[in-house]
């Protein structure tokens, strides 16, 4: 199932966020060039039908079944001076497959796994025997000790709502709920919270944290469910 989702994202959870945004009209307008786009392409655009606060709903075709997600951009991003491309958080729901509540997010750099990842490429790294002079095996000891003092300061993603918070794995410049059996509780967390805070480092160790408002999210969700309701 998580290999189904992640190549999901790639191939349409991007596109659809650039639809949404230009149908919402947070960017630049649309080229010549997707005007341009055939009758069949528009037919399985994502459409706006709804929004709530700081949320919109949107409903589409993904293959032969009906998609349906909530969207939102991030009211801030921290530090300002971090050169990224634009972030989104998004819940979605795809009946015909039986995905419900599925949560994702786009940072919009590649993201770090944090600690765990980079101490255990080190301990691989360690693992070679090393046949250099002793002078320069110094030198890399050297290197490999800075690798790992930097690998201690990247903290893994983590998505929190108030003093909830859950673990994130990364994919690239995607982030999903590590635990899949956690997002109806990130869910619920997001129903009755303000704020949301993605915090994440990308892979050069520049620490970075979205803060999403979360008022309309629940009409979203309630909006969601009702555009498309569990199959029968």
């Amino acid at each position: 199932m998580r290999g189904l989702r992640l190549s999901f994202l790639s191939r349409a959870g991007v596109a659809a966020a650039v639809a949404a945004v230009v149908l919402a009209g947070a960017c630049a307008p649309v080229d010549a060039a997707s005007k341009k786009a055939d009758k069949k392409d528009e037919a399985v655009k994502p459409a706006l039908v709804a929004s709530f606060g700081d949320w919109n709903v949107f409903v589409g075709q993904a293959g032969k079944g009906r998609i349906c997600y909530t969207l939102a951009q991030p009211k801030s991003r921290e530090p300002a001076s971090l050169n990224r491309d634009p972030g989104y958080a998004f819940i979605s729901d795809r009946p015909s497959e039986g995905v419900r509540n599925e949560v994702s997010f786009i940072m919009g750099f590649d993201v770090s796994g944090g600690t765990e990842a980079e101490a255990k490429s080190d301990i691989n790294s360690d693992a070679k025997p090393d046949s250099k002079p002793a002078a320069k095996a110094s030198k890399s000891d050297s290197r490999k000790a800075d690798a790992k003092s930097k690998a201690k300061s990247i903290a893994s993603p983590v998505a929190a709502v108030d003093e909830a918070t859950f673990d994130l794995l990364p994919k690239g410049a995607n982030l999903w709920v590590k635990n899949a059996a956690r997002e109806s509780e990130l869910i619920a967390e997001m129903r009755k919270g303000s704020t949301m805070e993605i915090r994440a480092a990308s892979v050069r160790g520049n620490a970075s944290t979205d803060s999403y408002s979360l008022s309309g999210f629940s009409q979203a969700m309630d909006r969601l469910q009702k555009e498309c309701p569990p199959k029968s």
